[in-house]
């Protein structure tokens, strides 16, 4: 009868034992080696970092500052990105007037890309009227028209498109140049504490 209990009592603390690893949760975290851990509990120094929790057989993500009290979620890579441009503005402008600058110096460069574009597209447009009109006069002419004026004329079209893609994307860095810049201005005098700047300023 002894015997009986001692093994009754046994397995009720091999159970509860059973019982209490089951409902326990092993936690996953990585540390600034880029080593992989695992525990029932997460050292404090990393108790900051992203985690993972694992629960019955899977691993389950957790958000720290949503499910865990006094745990702060990981930076965004676009929080991060921020900051890092945040403080390019600061350490690279001493004022606002070094960003309009960068800025002439930038726009002078696109502006040069524009006026030659502009440039071969007008050149390029007139050898195309003038191989239209030989082929005009050709066709007057009751004549066949040669294949390779077929040709220059299909290589005066290719040439006329891409000095036109190449106007059009210009033209877009430009504006896309100004927006950045106006941007940053904004950004700097907002981190230095200046007031904004009216429109057009």
């Amino acid at each position: 009868m002894m015997k009986n209990s001692k093994a009754l009592l046994g397995m009720a603390v091999l159970l509860a034992a059973v019982s209490l690893n089951a409902e326990a949760k092993l936690y996953k975290w990585v540390d600034e080696n880029g080593t992989t851990h695992y525990g029932e509990t997460i050292p404090p120094r990393y108790a900051n970092r992203d985690m993972q929790t694992l629960e019955k057989g899977r691993l389950q993500e957790r958000e720290s500052s949503r499910n865990t009290p006094g745990l702060q979620t990981m930076k965004t890579d676009e929080q991060i990105q921020a900051e890092r441009h945040d403080n390019a503005l600061i350490n690279t402008y001493s004022s606002d007037t070094e960003i309009d600058l960068a800025r002439d110096r930038n726009l002078q460069q696109v502006e040069a890309r524009i006026s030659s574009y502009t440039t071969l597209l007008k050149s390029a447009n007139e050898n195309l009227v003038s191989l239209q009109q030989e082929r005009d006069r050709i066709v007057a002419q009751k004549r066949k028209i040669p294949k390779s004026l077929e040709e220059d004329l299909a290589e005066a079209q290719q040439r006329i498109d891409k000095f036109q893609t190449d106007l059009n994307t210009s033209n877009e860095e430009l504006d896309a140049v100004k927006e950045r810049y106006a941007a940053d201005k904004a950004r700097y005098r907002e981190l230095k504490g200046l007031p904004p700047l009216k429109e057009g300023q």
